[in-house]
């Protein structure tokens, strides 16, 4: 068992978790000091929110990132909590866009994207921070491309890591201890849907426990019903961090953290008797298990957004009770 699911396991979540961070860095410095002016300026009703919280997500590829940001600025007082509310929305939608490419099953694409990032960014120190060629004007247009490199190999890895824990599969499915969980979950998807919320509470990443959810569905070993209730799990779990960092925030920074977790529970509970639902609604879109699970969270979450988008133009939602102090 040691060598057949729990190394394979810890390794690729390794390097999942290490390209997703890659990933994740690369993009921020790119974008992040333009962040907050974008937060700020396009914000004005919750539509806009929504599609700056989508926008947003989809280019740091962290949700929680942006909703973290958003209670930082609500609790400074340069955001009102009734604009961060489109905000929270979008950023559930956005935050799909890591989990349909890895949908897609590019796995055979990782290495020579790893390798070519590694060139372009070698490439790129080169000629700016060892001044090979002498362009001192040509060093900051150098930067968005080393970023890029930098992202795309994050990415590489995070599809290598995929890949690894994919191995897993045939193993796990001659496991008792995992037939017992999916006998549990056949009577009753709860299961499903509270070992993808405490997962994600656990390691602080949805991408990565979808991601290990897609390996698993793409080998046979986790039928699709099962999958779908541990990506509403996850969905739960992703509020575990702007929860911590609502602690010590404002009435609105905590009213943010609450409106995350209230859209993304109640969502999930609303979804989980449509689950069979769910499920035949990915699967005529593809017939590969890892896009179906990628496809289930896209329709679940723009579901989710779109119909709590109508409650956020609330006037209850301008109260001084949630303004930040």
């Amino acid at each position: 068992m040691m060598h057949a699911i729990i190394a394979p396991l810890i390794l690729g979540f390794a390097i999942f978790m290490f390209g997703m961070k890659l990933m994740e860095m690369a993009l921020s410095r790119w974008a992040g000091p333009y962040l907050s002016a974008v937060l700020k300026r396009f914000t004005a009703t919750p539509v806009h929110g929504l599609l700056t919280g989508t926008a947003t997500t989809a280019v740091l590829q962290s949700s929680t990132a942006v909703t973290v940001l958003s209670i930082g600025l609500v609790n400074t007082g340069l955001l009102t909590f009734s604009r961060t509310l489109g905000i929270v929305l979008g950023t559930n939608i956005g935050t799909c866009l890591t989990t349909e490419l890895i949908g897609l099953q590019i796995g055979r694409i990782a290495l020579p994207m790893l390798i070519g990032a590694s060139a372009a960014w070698l490439l790129t120190a080169l000629l700016g921070e060892m001044r090979i060629l002498a362009w001192s004007r040509a060093e900051p247009m150098l930067q968005p491309v080393r970023l890029l490199a930098v992202a795309s190999a994050g990415f590489a890895l995070i599809l290598i890591g995929i890949t690894t824990m994919q191995s897993i599969g045939p193993a796990v499915q001659a496991s008792s201890l995992f037939e017992s969980f999916l006998e549990r979950s056949r009577d009753s998807v709860l299961w499903g849907l509270a070992a993808g919320t405490l997962l994600t509470a656990m390691v602080h990443s949805s991408a990565a426990v979808i991601g290990l959810v897609m390996g698993l569905a793409a080998t046979g070993a986790m039928p699709i019903e099962v999958s779908v209730a541990i990506v509403l799990g996850a969905n739960i779990g992703t509020c575990f961090t702007a929860m911590l960092a609502a602690i010590s925030a404002t009435n609105a920074g905590r009213g943010v953290a609450i409106s995350h977790i209230v859209l993304n529970a109640a969502g999930a509970l609303l979804f989980l008797p449509f689950i069979p639902l769910l499920s035949d609604a990915a699967a005529a879109i593809s017939h590969s298990p890892a896009a179906q699970i990628a496809h289930a969270q896209t329709i679940f979450n723009m579901a989710c957004s779109l119909l709590a988008l109508p409650l956020c133009y609330l006037p209850v939602w301008n109260s001084r009770s949630i303004q930040p102090r």
